[in-house]
């Protein structure tokens, strides 16, 4: 009994940020049942003092893979863009085995205080999609947030990383941060979604497609743990190009608290700000801010004083 009370507790979907404890003896094999889910969430722990197994939920609301063939009211032609677009992975080595993972995808706004996230899914092989959706019902159903909101972000092939780079002096390495941003303002003009390039290697491949997923309250009276479905998908971005399409009036203007939980914004007084994902302008230059900011910290990141002078590590921002 013990066995089947902890593994459905670890299958069905957990609010973000939660634990759960279930008495378990030792003789229950806890890491067992743990490699069986094959999943990085959600993890289990053993208190031998205490005698209980401890279930710990993602860490974040909007953290996790969307496994399209689990989201049954989702449009055809958007489920097989979104299907390819989870084709394309990352290998690499780390030591032991080799970890496969998605890119990542992230929206960031513009504040006064700078460049801050607002929406990111972390498109890696993590949790299940029933995961997410809880993770999104718990913010509007508990939260009260008017509106759900999931992205997934389909990016072209990205180059291979370049080699490391010294500066001799900072002054020299000022100047080619101010290179570089001379060489993407024309391409970020041209191209609000990409392909941006320095020399011959492509940094951030183009973003071919952008789909919105969102979840509404659809009784009042519902309670903190229900499950919401999706009520509506929309394809924002198709093969590099802002699509858009018709928005129901309710959807036109958003803003921040309605749709992004404000324990996830610290505190910041941002309640206000308007999140127009369905109008050209501000989705375009959202896009351009984040791909801007990227490939300057994937060229000039990690900058250090050597004895060979200054170093900047380049990265793939996604």
């Amino acid at each position: 009994m013990e066995h089947l009370e902890l593994l459905d507790t670890v299958r069905r979907p957990l609010s973000p940020d939660s634990q759960i404890e279930i008495p378990a003896s030792r003789s229950e094999s806890v890491q067992e049942i743990l490699e069986e889910e094959g999943a990085k969430f959600p993890r289990l722990q053993y208190d031998g003092v205490r005698k209980v197994a401890i279930v710990s939920a993602a860490p974040s609301p909007l953290h996790g893979v969307m496994i399209v063939d689990k989201t049954p009211r989702l449009d055809e032609n958007i489920k097989d863009r979104l299907s390819s677009a989870h084709d394309y992975r990352n290998t690499k080595d780390t030591g032991d085995i080799p970890t496969t993972r998605n890119w990542d995808g992230a929206l960031q706004y513009r504040t006064a205080e700078g460049l801050t996230l607002m929406v990111a899914v972390e498109v890696g092989l993590t949790q299940s999609h029933a995961s997410l959706r809880a993770a999104i019902s718990f913010s509007v159903c508990a939260l009260r947030c008017r509106v759900g909101i999931a992205m997934c972000i389909s990016q072209g092939v990205c180059g291979k990383r370049p080699p490391t780079k010294y500066y001799a002096t900072l002054e020299e390495k000022m100047a080619a941060i101010q290179e570089v941003e001379r060489v993407l303002r024309p391409q970020l003009r041209a191209n609000s979604f990409g392909p941006l390039k320095i020399g011959a290697d492509t940094g951030f491949g183009k973003v071919t497609t952008v789909v919105l997923e969102t979840y509404r309250l659809e009784d009042e009276t519902s309670q903190p743990d229900t499950l919401l479905n999706p009520t509506q998908s929309f394809t924002i971005v198709d093969d590099g190009r802002f699509v858009g399409g018709e928005v129901p009036a309710n959807l036109e203007e958003l803003i921040l608290g309605d749709c992004i939980p404000t324990h996830i914004l610290g505190g910041n007084n941002i309640a206000a700000t308007p999140v127009n994902f369905f109008h050209q302008d501000w989705f375009e230059e959202s896009f351009r801010s984040a791909m801007s900011k990227g490939m300057m910290q994937s060229s000039m990141s990690s900058a250090c004083h050597t004895s060979c002078g200054y170093r900047a590590d380049t990265n793939c921002f996604f």
